[in-house]
C-alpha cells in the first residue's frame, strides 16, 4: 500500500525540517493541504524543503507551484475545480461517493475516498461507509489501487484497508497530533509512528 503524508492546515516553525526528516525516511508522497492561506507561505514550506523531495509532493491549492517547483501534482478540490490551462502533470481528487470513484478514477491518476469509514467510537452514519458497504465495493472493484483512505486514518486501520483493497492509506492526525507546535521541540515521536506506519504499509 502507498502511504501519503497531509500537512496539517496551518503552517508552523519546525514543519520544513519535520517534513525533510519524513522525506530522509523515505516519505513517498506529501499532499501539502493549506485552505484559506496565501501563497507565498507555500512558496516559502516548499522552498525549505529539499529540491530533491520536490517531485513527490502535490498541492491543494496555489497550482501554479506545480510548476514553478517542479512538484508531482495537483489535487482538485471543492476550493479548486478546474485543472489549470495546458496543465501536464499528475491529478488526483477526492471522492465522498461510489459514483464519484466510478467517474473520477478515470480522469485521474488516483483519488482520495473520504471518510471511508467512522471514528473509533462514533456510530457509523450517512457520512461514512459501513463495513458492508465497504465490502460490497470491494467485491465489485470500485475500490482498487488507485483509491486512497482519507479520514481519521491511524495505524490500526492498516490491515482492515488492504483487506478492503484500497491501493493507500493518507495520514494526517495520527503523526501530527504527536507533536505540539507551541510545546514541542522534539519530533522524535513523529518519526518513531511514520517508521510504523511505514512497516504497516508495505506489509
Amino acid at each position: 500500500m502507498k502511504l501519503i503524508l497531509m500537512t496539517p492546515p496551518y503552517f508552523f516553525t519546525e514543519e520544513h525540517q519535520i517534513l525533510n526528516a519524513l522525506f530522509d525516511e523515505g516519505l513517498e508522497l506529501l499532499h501539502v493541504r493549506k485552505p484559506d492561506s496565501a501563497p507565498v507561505y507555500s512558496e516559502r514550506l516548499l522552498s525549505l524543503i529539499r529540491d530533491n523531495y520536490h517531485k513527490r509532493i502535490v498541492v491543494h491549492d496555489h497550482f501554479y507551484l506545480s510548476h514553478e517547483y517542479r512538484l508531482r501534482g495537483i489535487h482538485l478540490n471543492q476550493r479548486n475545480t478546474q485543472l489549470p490551462d495546458n496543465y501536464k502533470g499528475q491529478i488526483s481528487c477526492t471522492c465522498h461517493t461510489a459514483l464519484e470513484l466510478a467517474s473520477r478514477t478515470k480522469m485521474c491518476d488516483y483519488v482520495f475516498l473520504a471518510p471511508p469509514i467512522a471514528p473509533e467510537g462514533q456510530q457509523t452514519d450517512a457520512t461514512y461507509f459501513s463495513p458492508e458497504q465497504l465490502s460490497v465495493f470491494a467485491a465489485h472493484r470500485v475500490i482498487g489501487k488507485k483509491v486512497m483512505a482519507f479520514g481519521h486514518m491511524t495505524l490500526d486501520h492498516v490491515s482492515m484497508l488492504r483487506d478492503y483493497g484500497f491501493g493507500g492509506i493518507v495520514i494526517l492526525g495520527d503523526l501530527w497530533n504527536r507533536f505540539g507546535i507551541h510545546s514541542s521541540q522534539d519530533f522524535k515521536p513523529i518519526i518513531t509512528q511514520f517508521r510504523k506506519l511505514k512497516r504497516a504499509a508495505e506489509g
